[in-house]
C-alpha cells in the first residue's frame, strides 16, 4: 500500500501535463500582452495618455456641464432670438438629440414662450446668470485640453473671455449644424463633406483657443481632424439610434426618459471628443507626423 501511494505521488495524473502547458501559453501570452506597449510605442503612449487624462472621468463631466449649464443657456438665448433662430435651435435640438413625439412638443412650446413672460419670470439677472454658468463647459474642455497636451492651467485673467468667445461659438455651430448636414439641401452627398470640414475647423479652433495659443496650429490638425471624423460618425448613428431610444426612455420613465437618454448621449459624444484630442496629441508626436506638423519633442516648450 505504501509503495503504490508512493508512485502515485510520482506520477503525474492524466492529463496534467496538457494542463500545465496550457498554463505555460497563457502565462507566455499574458507576458506578451503586457509588453506590446513597449513593443509599440504608439500603443503605449495612448494608452498612458488616456490614464493620465482619465477619459471617463472628464468626459462624463463634459457632459453634465453641457446638459446643466450650456442648454439651458441655449433655451435663454433661444426664447429671447427671433423666430428664425428659434425654429433653428428646434431643429438643432430635434436633430442631435433625437426629439420626437412629446418631447419635441415640450420644447417647441418652450421656444414658443412669450418674451415677456420670460423676462417677468426669470428676470434679466437670471438670465445673465443662466449665461455666465454655462461658461463651465467651456473651463471643463479647457481642463481636458490642458491634460491633453500636459500644459500648465491657464489663469483665470487670461482664460475668462476665451469661455465666452467659444461658448457663442458653439452656440453658433450649434444652430448651423442642422441645415448644414442636409447639405442646405443638396443631400447628403454635400452634407457629410461639409460636416466634417467644419467639425475639423471648429475642433481645430477650440484646442487653439482653449489652450491659450501655447500650442501651434499644425500639432492640433490630428486631434481636430479626429473630432470630425467622431462627430460625422456620431451624427450618422444618432438617425439610427437615438429616436428609438428616446421613444422606450419616455414610455418607461416618462419625461424623465429624455434626461436619461439625452444624458447618456452626450457622455458618448464628450467620450469620442475626448478620446480625439488625447489620440490627436500622440498621432502628432509620432517621428513621421512630428516632422510634417512641426511637434518638438518636450512637452510645454511648444
Amino acid at each position: 500500500m505504501t509503495e503504490s501511494l508512493r508512485r502515485a505521488e510520482q506520477d503525474p495524473a492524466p492529463g496534467s501535463g496538457r494542463w500545465e502547458s496550457a498554463k505555460q501559453r497563457a502565462a507566455r501570452l499574458t507576458e506578451s500582452a503586457k509588453g506590446a506597449p513597449e513593443r509599440i510605442p504608439l500603443v503605449g503612449r495612448a494608452i498612458s495618455n488616456l490614464i493620465r487624462v482619465n477619459l471617463l472621468d472628464n468626459a462624463t463631466r463634459l457632459a453634465a456641464q453641457a446638459f446643466l449649464s450650456a442648454l439651458p443657456a441655449l433655451f435663454v438665448v433661444a426664447v429671447f432670438a427671433p423666430a428664425t433662430l428659434k425654429n433653428s435651435v428646434t431643429g438643432s435640438l430635434r436633430e442631435q438629440l433625437g426629439l420626437q413625439g412629446p418631447a419635441q412638443q415640450q420644447i417647441q412650446q418652450l421656444m414658443n414662450t412669450d418674451v415677456d413672460a420670460t423676462t417677468q419670470s426669470i428676470g434679466v439677472v437670471g438670465a445673465l446668470v443662466t449665461l455666465a454658468s454655462a461658461t463651465a463647459l467651456s473651463r471643463a474642455l479647457q481642463r481636458v485640453c490642458e491634460r491633453a497636451w500636459e500644459v500648465p492651467k491657464n489663469s483665470v485673467r487670461v482664460a475668462l473671455w476665451r469661455w465666452v468667445v467659444w461658448l457663442l461659438g458653439w452656440l453658433v455651430f450649434l444652430v448651423v449644424q442642422v441645415p448644414m448636414r442636409k447639405g442646405f439641401g443638396a443631400g447628403l452627398w454635400l452634407g457629410v463633406p461639409l460636416t466634417f470640414v467644419a467639425s475639423t475647423g471648429v475642433w481645430w479652433w477650440t484646442q487653439r483657443l482653449l489652450l491659450g495659443g501655447r500650442i501651434r496650429w499644425y500639432p492640433l490638425l490630428p486631434g481636430a481632424v479626429l473630432c470630425g471624423i467622431a462627430e460625422v460618425g456620431l451624427g450618422i448613428a444618432s438617425k439610427v439610434y437615438l429616436p428609438h431610444a428616446m421613444s422606450t426612455s419616455i414610455n418607461k420613465f416618462g419625461p424623465y426618459g429624455v434626461v436619461f437618454t439625452a444624458l447618456s448621449w452626450l457622455i458618448v459624444l464628450f467620450t469620442a471628443v475626448t478620446l480625439a484630442l488625447v489620440l490627436g496629441r500622440v498621432i502628432s508626436e509620432e517621428p513621421v507626423v512630428a516632422r510634417r506638423l512641426g511637434t518638438r519633442d518636450r512637452p510645454g516648450s511648444w
